[in-house]
Parts: structure tokens; C-alpha cells; sequence
């Protein structure tokens, strides 16, 4: 196989024509541009004959991935270019001789071996992109893809009658954080919470509570089989004693259980657009309104004294029941409701977080989407994990737990920065071991701290370039390197910074990687969005954390060579900007000491 390395030469100068055009590209991010140079000297060589057998293949649909050579030897960017050996009919070495003809750009040099196309930067384009971080700051890795779609995130959603479970920190902090990325990635979201009020475990906890009160009072009173034993319920009854405002068991502790939980949302840094209460689909008729739309439908029937909703037509594996035969709706017809009514509110998109016991539920809703006459595509469910929680080595089983059997046991434990990154870590589809002991120590081992120390070290080296120096031994003490406002300006107004003067192999090696993982950023974040799957920030934060630590190991940032600490000053205030903007998004205090 053949390969091509293009190097830019190390003290190559560009013209200004040739670096805006970079300048541009950058701005859709450099693995992008090197796969549309690409694409475009394949065009020319296919316009001039020299791919004559390409002459019928559209190259704008080639799937050309860019990535990073494992030997940095090769170059910064590699393209295989051996999938167009079956429509050019040649081998990858006489293809890439012939895409090297028509690469005419002059900040790169070429070098082929097996069948891949590097791309080495040279010093002035990586300068290029701390200088555009430095102008855009918090939206350097902002992007269009959403063109502004509305969005509407429901996700939690747990019954009002008790404390969230440690799963529902996952949900919480899965939403909160999609929602976050999904915005700056400009779409229109809108976050929302299902209160699920019109069931009969509502009616099981009117009467828990009544029962809790009742002892409080000082009847000898059990609690009944198959009711709400928990004892938060006894602080509940407590404060029903105090001033129950006039409210039913039922009203009191659904108002108090929502109280609960919107507070620990809020701790938890998760806010809600709305908390929609499905007992108001009955009250304003929706459901009565969407029975009568889906017997519209024709897809509705009755039998054995029940209605049935023939999703089986919709590919559902059976019809499902929607009104039993004792005249009581099942959860599934005022869920169909409430979606239609999501649907009714003009939302483009909706997104549901559920458990993976709901995998059943996607295709039955799915059918009633399109029965109902809408795009069943406009729904998109992501299923969830458990969380296992992990304490001395050993897995501890929930419901035996004197302690942090809730979320908000958890949070008093470990906090909330290092809840929300563990909680984030893994892909919604895999299990989390959430090993208690090791969020809470301050060791490189445990990732948030990891990679919140990374920022915090940024923040310390930023600070001491203003602040008065100390020479410990001699008692003596000089004046700060720079005021701000010299940084301010050189930040604003830099040029061709020079970055990599009189660096080591070492240190060159480690500034180069830091900027390239930078630029990284753009399109992680663009794929977290794309793909919803916001973990994918939580692996770049702590291969960006690497790096910075590395280039901290290697390299002198602050000496008496002022411009050459103004350089690398702007190198850590990049850094600083794209791991702050990062771990905000998923709702992360990016700490300034630690």
C-alpha cells in the first residue's frame, strides 16, 4: 500500500492569500479541509484524464476519513486513499503519484508511503489556531448543525412519590448535559419533565401518608402491604402537622415529594423549561381527544370488553390495550396523548431519555406517532444503563445500603461536579461502575479530579504572570511580569507568534500536540452533538488533560524572554478557554485552585 505524507516546511513562509483561505478552513475544522483538498485534486486529475475510470463516480460522495497516524513521523493527518483503487482501477501507489500532481497547496511537503495521504502543519497554521481560539473564546468550537431545529429533551420524568434513585442522577445528568451541547450546537431546546400524577401510585401515597400522620398522632398503625414504607414519608407527615394548607393527603404529598426533587435538581445543576403533570391531559380533555383522533385513524377496536390499539400495523410485535375492561386507561394511552401534545407544540424533534426496561415501549409509541398521522421519525429514544455503585473494591447492593441508597445521599458523598462526570463517562448503552471511593480521593486516577487539576493549573500559571515574584531564599521580592492589560492587548492583537523557537524535540513535540488536540475540540463537540452522546467529552477532557499536563512537564512558560512567555501564555489561555467551555457543557465547575 502507498502512502502520501504532506509536511509543511518548518520555516516555510505563506502568503496572505494562501493563510486566510487556512484561516477559513480551520474554521470548519482541519480534518474537514484536508479531506476537501483532497477531493478536489482527485476532481482535477479525474477532469484531466489521469483518473479516467472515475470519470462516472460522484466525488463528492467519496467517503475519504481523516485521522491521526499512529508514527507522528509521517504527519499530523492521514487520508486512505486505497478505497478508490476499485473505481480508478489502479494501485493506491500510481493513485497517490497522481492526487500529489494536483495538491497545490504550499504549506505542506509530500511524502507517499502505503496507501494513505498525511498531512504535517507547519509552525504558522498551528499558531493560526491559538490565535482564533483567542479571538472567539467560549465560541471557538461552536457550530451550525442543529440550523436551529426545536428540541423538545424529556428525560427523569420519575413518579413524584419519593426520592430520586441513584439512576435517576444518570437521566439527570445525561439530559441536562445533551441539552447544553445541543444548544451551542444551535438547536432550539427545550427541556422537559413528564410528572406522572394520574396513577394509582398517587393514591398509594395519599394513603401512606395518611398512615404516617396517623402515627405521628399516636395510633398504633401499621403500614399496609404494598404502600410507600420509606421514611422520608415521616418527615412529610411531619411538616402535613405543621400546615397542610387545607390539602388533600394526595395533593400535599405529590406538592412535597415535586418540592424534593425540583430542589435536588437544581443542586444538581438541571433545570427544566417545564414540568408538564399528566393529570392535565384528563383535565383539558387530550387524551378523550386522542382517543377520538386514533378511532379516527381506524386504529383502534375493541375486545374482550377492552380497546385495543392495533400497532401491530406499525411493526409492533402485538396490538396493545389502551382502556381495559374495567373502563381504566392503561399508562400507554395518556403517554400517546402527551406526545401528541409535545408533537401539537411544534417540535421539530423529540428526544426521550428512558431506562433500557423501555426498549419494548419505542416501537408502540413509535406506531401511535405515525397512526396519529405525524413523522414516527421525529422521535428519537435513548436508552440507559444501570449504575452500579462501587465502595471498598466490592459492588454494593441498593436496596441492602444504610447509606446512599439516593441520589442525594450520593451528592452529600461525593459532590456534585464528580457525580455529573461519572455519571457521564460511559455511553448511555453501558452499565457505570461508579466507584465511590475513588470520586472522592484527589489522585490522577480519578478522572474528574484529573482533569479539573489540569484546569486549575492553567488558571495558576495564568495568575502568577500577574502577580509580584518571590525569591524565597533571598527575601526579595520584583514586579510582576506583565500587568493584564499587556496580556489583554497581545491576546487581541498578536500576529505570526513564533510559538516554537528554541523549543526541545520533547517540548516542540508536546506544544504541537496540545494545539492539535485543541483544534480536536471543534469536531468532538460537533459529533457529541450530532450523535447525542455527550460522553464523548468526558474521554476528550482527559486526553486534553494529558496533554497540557505533558506540555507542562516540557516547557518553561513564564522566563524573562517576555514575547516568548506572551506566546506560550496564549497557548495555556487557549487551553484554559476550550476546557472551560467543555466542562461547563456538561455542567462541570471548571475550579481556578485546587
Amino acid at each position: 500500500m502507498t502512502k502520501i505524507v504532506f509536511c509543511l516546511n518548518k520555516n516555510l513562509q505563506l502568503n496572505i492569500v494562501n493563510f486566510r483561505h487556512i484561516y477559513i478552513k480551520i474554521d470548519i475544522m482541519l480534518k474537514n479541509y484536508f479531506i476537501d483538498i483532497t477531493k478536489k485534486a482527485v476532481n482535477e486529475a479525474v477532469k484531466d484524464n489521469k483518473l479516467s475510470n472515475m470519470t462516472d463516480v460522484d466525488i463528492t460522495k467519496l467517503e475519504l476519513v481523516c485521522d491521526t497516524p499512529k508514527n507522528k513521523e509521517f504527519g499530523d493527518f492521514a487520508i486512505n486513499i486505497s478505497s478508490l483503487a476499485r473505481f480508478a482501477k489502479m494501485s493506491p501507489a500510481q493513485i497517490a503519484q497522481i492526487i500529489c500532481e494536483y495538491i497545490k497547496e504550499q504549506n505542506f511537503s509530500i511524502n507517499i508511503v502505503a496507501g494513505f495521504i498525511n498531512f504535517k502543519l507547519n509552525d504558522e497554521f498551528l499558531d493560526k489556531i491559538i490565535k482564533e481560539i483567542l479571538l472567539k473564546k467560549e465560541n471557538y468550537l461552536k457550530s451550525d448543525l442543529g440550523h436551529g431545529e426545536k428540541v423538545n429533551i424529556e428525560y427523569v420524568s420519575a413518579n413524584p412519590t419519593g426520592p430520586f434513585h441513584i439512576g435517576h442522577g444518570r437521566w439527570a445528568a445525561l439530559g441536562s448535559a445533551l441539552a447544553n451541547i445541543m444548544k451551542y450546537c444551535n438547536y432550539d431546546v427545550f427541556q422537559e419533565f413528564y410528572i406522572n400524577d394520574a396513577g394509582n401510585q398517587i393514591q398509594k401515597l395519599a394513603k401512606s401518608l395518611e398512615i404516617r400522620v396517623r402515627q405521628l398522632q399516636g395510633e398504633k398503625i401499621e403500614m399496609e402491604e404494598g404502600l410507600y414504607p420509606g421514611e422520608y414519608l415521616i418527615d412529610c407527615a411531619r411538616r402535613y402537622l405543621e400546615d397542610n394548607k387545607g390539602l388533600s393527603y394526595a395533593d400535599f404529598a405529590k406538592n412535597d415529594m415535586l418540592r424534593q426533587q425540583k430542589e435536588l435538581l437544581e443542586k444538581f445543576g438541571t433545570h427544566f423549561d417545564l414540568f408538564f403533570s399528566e393529570l392535565s391531559l384528563y383535565k383539558d380533555n387530550e387524551v378523550e381527544n386522542c382517543m377520538e383522533a386514533l378511532k379516527k385513524s381506524g386504529k383502534i377496536y375493541e375486545k374482550d370488553g377492552a380497546v385495543w390499539f392495533k400497532s401491530s400495523d406499525f411493526g409492533d410485535d402485538q396490538d396493545r390495550v389502551l382502556v381495559k375492561s374495567d373502563g381504566k386507561n392503561t399508562y400507554l394511552t395518556a403517554d400517546i396523548a402527551y406526545h401528541k401534545n409535545k408533537l401539537d407544540r411544534g417540535f421539530d424533534r423529540l428526544i426521550n431519555i428512558w431506562g433500557a426496561d423501555h426498549h419494548g415501549y419505542i416501537p408502540r409509541m413509535r406506531a401511535a406517532i405515525e397512526a396519529l398521522g405525524y413523522d414516527s421519525s421525529k422521535l428519537e429514544v435513548i436508552l440507559g444503563q444501570l449504575v452500579n455503585l462501587i465502595q471498598d473494591g466490592e459492588q454494593q447492593r441498593m436496596g441492602k445500603r444504610k447509606k446512599m441508597v439516593t441520589l442525594e445521599d450520593l451528592i452529600d458523598e461525593v459532590g456534585v461536579d464528580a457525580t455529573r462526570y461519572w455519571m457521564l463517562m460511559r455511553s448511555s448503552d453501558t452499565t457505570i461502575d461508579f466507584d465511590i471511593d475513588l470520586a472522592k480521593s484527589q489522585s490522577d486516577k480519578n478522572p474528574v479530579f484529573y482533569v479539573q487539576y489540569a484546569h486549575a493549573r492553567a488558571c495558576s500559571i495564568l495568575r502568577k504572570a500577574v502577580e509580584k515574584r518571590v525569591d524565597v531564599d533571598n527575601k526579595t521580592e520584583f514586579e510582576a511580569l506583565f500587568n493584564q492589560n499587556e496580556i489583554d492587548n497581545f491576546y487581541s492583537n498578536v500576529e505570526i507568534m513564533d510559538m516554537f523557537k528554541n523549543l526541545s524535540n520533547e517540548a516542540y513535540s508536546a506544544t504541537k500536540t496540545l494545539i492539535l488536540k485543541l483544534e480536536e475540540g471543534k469536531a468532538l463537540l460537533y459529533n457529541a452533538a450530532k450523535y447525542r452522546a455527550p460522553y464523548m467529552i468526558c474521554k476528550y477532557l482527559s486526553e486534553l488533560a494529558t496533554c497540557f499536563h505533558h506540555f507542562y512537564n516540557y516547557t518553561r512558560v513564564l522566563s524573562d524572554d517576555k514575547k516568548d512567555s506572551l506566546m506560550k501564555l496564549s497557548l495555556v489561555n487557549s487551553f484554559r478557554i476550550v476546557m472551560k467551555t467543555m466542562l461547563e457543557l456538561i455542567g462541570v465547575n471548571a475550579v481556578e485552585k485546587m
